[in-house]
Formats: C-alpha cells, structure tokens, sequence
C-alpha cells in the first residue's frame, strides 16, 4: 500500500492511494464519498493518524479502486509525502560502520544513536531540483532509509518499537560539508539548508515491505553507483533508535526518522566527488521506489 500528496492543477493539496505505477485514488474524493474525515484525504499527517480505522478504510479502497476517483500522476505534481512535517525531521548520524570509517578512519563508532534535525523547510519532493545555494561549495548526498511514526508515544521499548511505525520512504540527507565541518563541529546548518532534505516518491505501508532490517539500497548520481548497501549494515537497527530517540521525548504520528547512510557519500572519495550543476541523483530503496532530483546551481 504506497501513498502519494500531490498537488492538483488547481492548488488544491491531495493525498493519493497509488493504484499501480502511474495512477492514484483521490482520497480526498473517497473521503467526502465514504463521510470519513476530510483531513485524511488533503493531509498525509492526519491520514496517518487516523491509525488502524484509517488503514482498514484504505485496505477497501485499494480491493475496489473505484474508476471514478483515479488521478493520473502526469496531471498532476507530486509532492513529498509529507510535504511539511510538523516538526523537523529527526536524523541519525554516523549509523553505518562503513560509513563511520570514511568519516574518520581513527573515529570508535558510537555507542549510543547520535541525532541532529532538519527543518521543515528543507523539505522536497521528487523531481524537484536540489538548489546548490552559493553558501557552500560542497554540496554533498546521503541515501537513507526514512521511518514515518504512527501511533505516538514517549519512553517506547525496542521490543514495542515496530507498534509505533506506520511506514517508509527514501529521504536524501543533502549535507553542505564545509558548512558541516566549519561551524566548530555543529552539523545542524550544513544539513539544514533550504532544499536539502529531498523525500518520496511516496510512503509505504509497512504491511508492504519485506524486512526493513533487510532491504538493499543504491544511490547513483548521473548514472554511476555511489553508494550501495543494504539496511542490515546498521550499527542501530529501528527499534533500538525508537527507544533511544523517544526517551523523555515524544514521538507524534508523522514524525520522520532518516536512520543514516552507509559508505560512498561524496566527500569520502580520495579526491573527493561532491555535487556538480546539473547531476541527477536516483536513489532506490528495496520495495519503496526510486526518489529522482537534479541539481541546480543558484546565482550569487
């Protein structure tokens, strides 16, 4: 079951049950039809809050797909899933022992999660392009497995953690690295900029994905493989980021967990292979699709 927001030609804001590849239920249309609340149909946030009434309502739609309520994607643009979460997006940094390595070879790897956020703003979806603003000239990507939270909760136990997941999506941790390395070690500005938190295609269900502690995962850039891994190379798995990130904080439904990026990131190539004007970056994940961006150089 994958969920679309897209963005009619009228400006209205829909959430759409995808019904194969290149077609969408309008949810907003089914809601009004089926007297459910409207904000599951123009709201992926309040859809997916809607908890397991809201999943049932869904699982109908999908065995029925009225003909009446299809959208066809080329008519419309589609959007991040969650276009603008609520809070910021929750990351977790220096998750994949490869990837700590090519940070920095003489560094332990942690022993407890370290997150960092990005803000609503940075938010994007596919097909739009990255902007390479002229604060940096390291412009850098990161493909990484994102947990979308269903039922809320704080203080949430490893051994409930898949109790509070709702499903998944493919999120580019786009990361200014100068800006990253040069504000005394703080990371949240190098990865906070407008634009750097590319999201999508679409939301997954989690009843329809294998084993997310066991899904391959690759991100090339105009074509060449950058990085390929798979989500069982984690040094935390999602529960136990569940239960470290909601102790003493609670986790609401739409919250976003990006779980890090393995090895193969631009500034770990000797020399180093950041983002150019123009590159298209194709990010594919296991059972959840392809998230597609260009670069696009902005003007001083």
């Amino acid at each position: 079951m994958k969920l679309v927001t897209f963005l009619r030609k009228d400006g209205g804001q829909r959430v759409g049950l995808m019904a194969g590849d290149s077609r969408a239920i309008d949810l907003a249309a089914a809601a009004l039809r089926d007297r459910r609340p409207h904000g599951w149909g123009d709201d992926m946030v309040q859809l997916v809050a809607g908890g397991e009434e809201a999943v049932s309502w869904l699982l109908g739609l999908a065995s029925d797909q009225p003909s009446e309520l299809l959208v066809s994607l080329s008519d419309v643009r589609v959007l991040a899933p969650i276009p603008r979460p609520r809070k910021n997006v929750f990351c977790v940094g220096l998750n994949y022992r490869d990837h700590v390595q090519e940070h920095d070879s003489s560094r332990p790897l942690p022993e407890v999660p370290i997150f960092f956020t990005k803000p609503p703003t940075s938010v994007i979806g596919p097909e739009v392009d990255i902007p390479w603003h002229p604060v940096t000239t390291q412009l850098d990507y990161e493909i990484e497995l994102a947990v979308v939270i269903g039922p809320g909760g704080k203080d949430i136990k490893a051994v409930d953690a898949w109790d509070h997941v709702w499903g998944y999506t493919i999120l580019n941790d786009v990361s200014a690295r100068d800006l990253q390395r040069g504000h005394g070690g703080q990371w949240f500005k190098g990865k906070a900029l407008d634009g750097a938190c590319p999201m999508g295609p679409w939301l997954v269900h989690k009843s329809g994905v294998r084993d997310p502690a066991d899904l391959d995962f690759v991100c090339k850039v105009s074509g060449e493989v950058r990085q390929k891994s798979n989500t069982s190379m984690m040094i935390f798995d999602v529960p136990a980021l569940i239960e470290s990130l909601s102790a003493g904080l609670t986790l609401e439904p739409g919250d976003i967990i990006a779980t890090g990026t393995c090895s193969g990131v631009g500034h770990g190539w000797d020399p180093p292979r950041f983002l150019k004007d123009g590159d298209l970056v194709e990010m594919t994940i296991e059972g959840l699709g392809t998230l597609r961006n260009s670069v696009k150089r902005l003007a001083r």
